[in-house]
């Protein structure tokens, strides 16, 4: 191998690192992970699976602009999160309140909260006892429709729901 070989690199350093490139060195593989097939789930994992809660219902409700007044298709939509309320045996209800980005950052924050807390007082007037809601706002912080700021955006103003 004239040019190739150099004497002072062993020949065995060259051979190991042709069957390197060439891709003969040691191979990696992963340890197989028994898993059960899905037949064979629900009888083997049938009483867990049963004692997962159910998923989280979510609701999204909007507001008029610069009020904390529920629009007439929002408020149409308490019955449903009721109903969603009495399905669950333990049931926790989380109301986060919602901004556009008009005005200023901590009047939005209470804005959110405001909302939050009006929507909490439907629910409560509803029948969900007051324990069982949680409330906070967000602001302007979490856009639904991303808008430079002073930017009036009716899908921002909203409250969002989740029951679980």
């Amino acid at each position: 191998m004239p040019g190739f070989w150099h004497p002072r690199i062993p020949f065995y350093a060259l051979t190991v690192a042709a069957l390197l490139a060439a891709g003969c060195g040691p191979k990696r593989v992963a340890p197989a992970i028994p898993t059960a097939p899905p037949a064979t789930t629900p009888r083997l994992f049938g009483a867990a699976l049963v004692a997962l809660p159910p998923e989280p219902v979510h609701f999204t409700l909007y507001f008029k602009f610069e009020s904390d007044a529920l629009t007439d298709e929002a408020s149409r939509k308490v019955p449903e999160i009721l109903a969603a309320v009495k399905r669950l045996a333990v049931p926790e209800v989380v109301v986060i309140g919602h901004t556009d980005t008009l005005g200023d950052a901590k009047a939005n924050i209470a804005l959110g909260l405001k909302r939050a807390m009006s929507v909490k007082i439907v629910l409560v007037d509803a029948g969900i006892a007051p324990a069982l809601i949680e409330v906070a706002s967000h602001g302007e912080a979490d856009l639904l429709v991303k808008t430079p700021d002073n930017r009036a955006e009716p899908r921002n103003r909203r409250v969002e729901i989740s029951v679980r």
